[in-house]
């Protein structure tokens, strides 16, 4: 301010950018006169090797065909990575293969003699089809480990030998699982190994004798208690069924219809006093719905429907009738 209490800085943008003018002028010559006074320095060791390299480059020239390759690899990359965002790697890759054994088996690698053995469940297109072999491939570029994995990867096959004996001649040998019952299990029906392994969920014809059980962990406790039963071919050889109740007990379901409740432990012993009791009193043959052999001292029985209520008609006729009251 002044002496008479007036603001000395005008208080427009316009003036005090006019009266800032000079200085920004000053600031800027005096710039311009130091970048003058460093061009005039020599350039240092650092700033004259990097003259140096850059001219080099600049005057180097690139061998012939460059620009082709990298044309290719830009093309190459975008064909790539059109195939990999339009998933289309499979038919790509099989079409690649296709091509490779087509040049082998023009080159005299074809497979001309294929030797098939072990297979009586499995077809021999099945078991191709799983091997990966075809009349397309060529014996050159099968991968034998590969086709044995897949072959022991399916549910049939317990082992299997793949084997190329140049230049056209493979042989395949397999080992089968032998079907050991049939498993019901939620209305479902499949064909089992003696081990529990389900092996096919189509039943055929041929299969349609083993034995049957039923339930949720029957498949793998079949073969112990089916072992068991062995002893007592009686009883065996008239079960329709074998059901697991609770993964902890089996019931045998006759072909008669009756059920017999056996223990969860002493299995043994309870099928021993079944079939004595059926030696002496024909017991299995007689009109029951329910042997229970749960209890070690008692068997306990249950009449069927129809022999129930033909034992309850018989009773009342035996029933005496009642007397008239009243005195002569």
């Amino acid at each position: 301010m002044d002496g008479r209490e007036r603001i000395a800085e005008p208080l427009t943008w316009r003036a005090r950018w006019r009266a800032r003018l000079p200085t920004f002028g000053r600031a800027v010559k005096s710039a311009r006169v130091r970048r003058n006074d460093n061009a005039d320095r020599p350039p240092s060791r650092l700033a004259r090797v990097l003259r140096r390299s850059t001219r080099t480059i600049l005057k180097a020239r690139p061998p012939r065909g460059v620009g082709t390759a990298a044309a290719a690899v830009v093309v190459l990359a975008s064909l790539g990575y059109g195939v990999v965002r339009g998933d289309h790697v499979a038919p790509v890759i099989d079409a690649l293969k296709d091509a490779r054994d087509s040049v082998a088996n023009a080159a005299g690698f074809r497979i001309v003699s294929l030797a098939l053995t072990g297979h009586q469940h499995m077809s021999r297109e099945e078991v191709l089809a799983i091997a990966g072999v075809s009349g397309r491939r060529s014996l050159l570029f099968l991968d034998v480990e590969a086709a044995r994995e897949k072959l022991k990867a399916h549910p049939w096959v317990a082992d299997a030998t793949v084997l190329k004996l140049y230049p056209d001649t493979l042989q395949i040998g397999i080992t089968e699982r032998e079907p050991f019952a049939l498993w019901q299990k939620e209305g479902r029906l499949s064909v089992i190994a003696d081990d529990g392994t389900v092996l096919d969920r189509y039943v055929a014809p041929r299969l349609a004798r083993l034995p049957l059980v039923v339930g949720r962990g029957a498949a793998t406790k079949a073969k112990e208690f089916l072992a068991l039963l062995e002893r007592y071919p009686e009883i065996g050889a008239q079960v329709r069924a074998f059901v697991l109740i609770g993964e902890r007990r089996w019931n045998l379901r006759l072909r008669n219809g009756l059920d017999i409740r056996l223990p969860e432990d002493g299995i043994g012993p309870a099928l021993e006093r079944l079939v004595a009791l059926d030696r002496e009193a024909k017991l299995i043959s007689r009109d029951l719905a329910i042997i229970d052999l749960r209890l070690p001292d008692r068997v306990t029985v249950r009449l069927s429907a129809a022999a129930a209520q033909a034992r309850s008609d018989a009773l009342k006729e035996k029933k005496p009738p009642a007397k008239k009251g009243g005195h002569a």
